[in-house]
């Protein structure tokens, strides 16, 4: 397979943005990219304290935000606005509002057997735009099995692509964590990759690189799951996308609202008992 333009263009400014310029320019650029997205800095350090534009991408908070300790309470894993959420039915979910795609497809033929048995069960968009703390937390307390890396394209991922382009989420480069909660009920978390950088990163397996050349699907699997608390930090996005969580029927219900905007720690449901 030929790399896309996509990854070209993306590896092209993820150079420019991990590149140290002098101070003085450093400075020029990492507040005029403050100015003009609208970043609030309140929780960082000062934009000219980040020696790269990549560094500032991927600021890490300077104080701990308060996560809920009630052990049912589900959080949300990263600053972002619900793009959609709802129920999987006929083996469909949504990216935006009449734009439906296969969940099958998303997770491929690594997870086909377990695509099915998500049917009914809940699941939520959480898009990340350039101006929002771009690290990622579990969301409540899982075990991950197994960690898939699915090469693909690096479309923009923004509100008007997600309105006019099909499968956008299965044609970009993804990251998948299938994992399962204290009760064993099975979860998936979806890193979907978009334009500019295009890198995601999972804290704890080193062997994925992604906006590489192409190649095969990969997947790691453990013996021993990795167990993650709730409100780890797991990694974080080189520039914006979106988190997908899919979950079996009956296990977690959300109090959400589609365009609400959303931030890391804050609660937005819970995880029924039976």
């Amino acid at each position: 397979m030929r790399r896309h333009y996509s990854s070209a263009l993306s590896s092209l400014f993820g150079k420019f943005a991990g590149r140290r310029f002098r101070p003085g320019v450093q400075r020029v650029i990492n507040r005029g990219y403050v100015r003009m997205m609208g970043l609030e800095m309140g929780e960082f350090k000062a934009p000219e304290a980040y020696p790269t534009l990549n560094a500032l991408f991927t600021r890490a908070l300077e104080r701990s935000r308060k996560v809920d300790p009630d052990p049912s309470a589900v959080i949300s894993p990263c600053d972002a606005k619900i793009s959609d959420y709802g129920m999987i039915e006929a083996g469909q979910a949504h990216q935006i509002k009449g734009m439906a795609y296969g969940v099958a497809e998303l997770l491929t033929e690594e997870y086909a057997a377990e695509a099915a048995s998500l049917e009914g069960g809940p699941y939520a968009n959480f898009y990340l735009s350039p101006r929002d703390y771009h690290r990622y937390h579990i969301p409540f307390d899982l075990r991950v099995e197994s960690v898939t890396h699915v090469p693909g394209k690096l479309y923009p991922v923004n509100m008007p692509l997600l309105k006019n382009k099909l499968n956008l989420f299965i044609e970009n480069e993804r990251v998948i964590l299938a994992c399962r909660d204290a009760k064993d009920r099975r979860h998936f978390l979806i890193l979907v990759g978009a334009l500019n950088v295009g890198k995601m990163v999972v804290s704890f397996e080193p062997r994925i690189h992604t906006n590489g050349q192409p190649g095969p699907i990969r997947t790691y699997r453990y013996e021993t799951p990795v167990p993650l608390e709730k409100g780890e930090l797991f990694g974080w996005f080189e520039m914006g996308s979106t988190i997908v969580i899919f979950s079996e029927p009956g296990s977690l219900a959300y109090e959400l609202a589609i365009g609400q905007t959303v931030r890391f720690g804050q609660k937005i449901g819970y995880l029924k008992e039976a």
